[in-house]
């Protein structure tokens, strides 16, 4: 195996155990109650994020690693470790609102208002940069940015109204 494959699978595996955490997440959320909202966008992040890795492995699993990018890549995976932990049980890749809950105001998000995507967007500019293909960096940061906005939208008006219904006086 290459070096390029070793990241590559590591990623692959990653996402794939992220998969299974939201949809654990998602099934207990939904049973206290939780709603999802504006799914019919979901299909598209997934295919987005999918052709990215599929394009990775394509093209990247023979390149050489930049380490100095894969250094900022492991950097962005601290990010990520911090905002699962943040958000524990109420991560998930979907938007699910948990009605009367306030919204998480600790860890990262003490500085952000949505530092997941931040850090997807980094991961999806950065990794192609690991393994030497620009081009898929730039591609993939234009439709990941354009999924975003109308994922970002989305979240921004389902937590708004969540908060709208919360009872004056709950924490």
């Amino acid at each position: 195996m290459t070096a390029a494959e070793i990241i590559l699978a590591v990623v692959t595996l990653q996402r794939a155990a992220e998969l299974v955490v939201s949809r654990r997440n998602t099934r207990n959320l939904m049973a206290r109650g939780a709603v999802e909202v504006a799914p019919r966008h979901y299909p598209l992040i997934v295919m987005v994020h999918a052709a990215w890795l599929i394009s990775l492995w394509v093209f990247g699993r023979q390149q050489p690693v930049n380490v100095v990018a894969l250094g900022g890549y492991l950097v962005l995976q601290g990010f990520r470790v911090w905002i699962l932990r943040t958000l524990g049980p109420r991560w998930t890749t979907r938007i699910i609102v948990l009605p009367r809950q306030p919204l998480v105001s600790a860890g990262p998000y003490r500085f952000l208002s949505h530092p997941n995507y931040a850090v997807v967007a980094g991961e999806i500019a950065v990794l192609p940069l690991v393994l030497d293909l620009p081009l898929l960096a730039i591609i993939f940061t234009i439709l990941n940015a354009a999924v975003l906005a109308i994922r970002i939208r989305a979240e921004n008006r389902a937590l708004a109204a969540s908060c709208d219904t919360m009872m004056p006086g709950t924490p």
